[in-house]
């Protein structure tokens, strides 16, 4: 969909027009299932968070100011319900994050890298607020610093730094004298 199709269909799901937010939400539906995916790392917690996600765009559309990208906006969407799950799971389950992310892989993706995905979650959950966005915008959907700020409001000066702290926490994990992740988190 061009952006002034995608424009002409906000226009008109925000007026009520259900066919017009049916046909918007099939155009972003993967995007919001892929970022859900790459924050859980795990296809059924994902299959949650784009549910969710897509119930709140449908009562939400209407807040959307075209003030920015369309997608930033959608971005900060899923990055709510994301972390309203993810509290509500540890809420009602009293679970720790080893304990929901299973062993999986999405289809193009190796176990190995399935591990070393939840290893990387399970860090960047124990840093501060913030740093899981950060990291998944930039890295997991390939967004410029600048994007990423966007998307976060905040400077792109704290975009980079996020980064940074986190190349920082992982070198110092992959420097453990047993080699291993687990021990430290």
């Amino acid at each position: 969909m061009t952006k002034s199709d995608q424009t002409t269909q906000i226009y008109a799901a925000q007026a009520g027009d259900g066919h017009a937010f049916e046909v918007l939400l099939g155009d972003c539906y993967d995007s919001i299932y892929r970022f859900a995916y790459r924050w859980c790392g795990n296809s059924t917690d994902a299959e949650d968070i784009t549910q969710q996600a897509c119930i709140k765009l449908a009562q939400n559309i209407r807040q959307f100011r075209f003030e920015s990208a369309f997608s930033s906006w959608l971005y900060r969407l899923v990055i709510n319900c994301a972390k309203d799950w993810y509290k509500s799971q540890n809420r009602h389950q009293h679970q720790n994050i080893e304990d929901w992310i299973e062993p999986e892989s999405a289809p193009d993706q190796s176990a190995e890298n399935g591990i070393y995905l939840q290893q990387v979650l399970r860090l960047l959950d124990q840093l501060a607020d913030g740093f899981k966005e950060t990291a998944l915008l930039v890295h997991g959907e390939g967004l410029t610093h600048a994007e990423a700020a966007e998307i976060l409001q905040l400077k792109e000066s704290t975009i980079s730094w996020r980064l940074h702290e986190i190349r920082k926490q992982l070198q110092l994990l992959q420097q453990q004298p047993d080699g291993s992740w687990e021990h430290s988190l």
